[in-house]
């Protein structure tokens, strides 16, 4: 096994981008529980930003926080266009999207039946 970065815990990368998408304003943020639903995260956020320049500013400033606090380098798609950007950290996947392109793809439905208690309101 090679040596690689300190461990993080998973609700420690979670409640940093939380309070960044917060400082940010980011709206209807969205956690869901992905544990035992899915191997490829712990957490999944999404949210939206009121524009496609907010979205990209929110995207921007999260990826660069977590860079700053977490020393890690997120991959991160969609950030030129400005509808929906998605940051993967490995153990939180984010979404950050305008309102009318997240409404067409509705991810919530997608991972969560209706009355799903995994879901929290950030």
């Amino acid at each position: 096994m090679t040596a690689g970065p300190a461990p993080r815990s998973s609700r420690a990368l979670l409640d940093c981008i939380l309070s960044s998408l917060e400082d940010d304003k980011a709206e209807e943020v969205v956690v869901i529980d992905l544990a035992g639903k899915s191997e490829m995260a712990d957490h999944m956020v999404i949210c939206s930003g009121r524009s496609a320049r907010q979205v990209a500013a929110i995207s921007e400033k999260l990826v660069d926080r977590l860079k700053q606090e977490f020393r890690i380098s997120s991959k991160v798609e969609g950030k030129d266009a400005g509808d929906w950007v998605l940051i993967d950290t490995g153990d939180v996947v984010v979404h950050v999207f305008r309102p009318e392109v997240r409404e067409f793809y509705q991810l919530e439905k997608m991972w969560l039946g209706a009355g799903d208690p995994a879901a929290a309101k950030g």
